[in-house]
């Protein structure tokens, strides 16, 4: 007689990786000035946040990321005189804001983990 293994469920507070490499994608490509392409990974790392971890603070924090991105993102769509790109029509403290709002994504991360 054979035993069968069966592979243990997975951890629902520890965070996939794409969310964790989105985390810290936000911050690089914003100051990289390509913030209009920072939605992918604040997309991936809503997503997976709301979709596949249960810890509250990381879903609190990638939802902090998304409406930081969202706000400026909106400004620049609605208004008649933008500049031709999110990058150079967005306020300075709004770059500021997101790159602190991934930085509390990144620290929500770890803290799930070690928990």
């Amino acid at each position: 007689m054979t035993a069968t293994s069966v592979a243990p469920a997975p951890d629902r507070r520890s965070a996939p990786l794409a969310v964790t490499v989105s985390a810290w994608a936000v911050p690089v490509m914003v100051v990289g000035q390509f913030a209009l392409l920072s939605g992918i990974p604040v997309t991936i790392a809503l997503a997976g946040a709301l979709l596949r971890v249960r810890d509250r603070m990381v879903r609190w924090a990638a939802a902090l990321v998304a409406v930081s991105y969202l706000i400026p993102l909106a400004i620049w769509l609605t208004r008649p005189d933008g500049a031709p790109s999110l990058s150079k029509d967005m306020h300075p403290g709004f770059a500021g804001l997101m790159v602190a709002a991934s930085a509390a994504l990144i620290v929500a991360l770890f803290r799930a983990r070690r928990h």
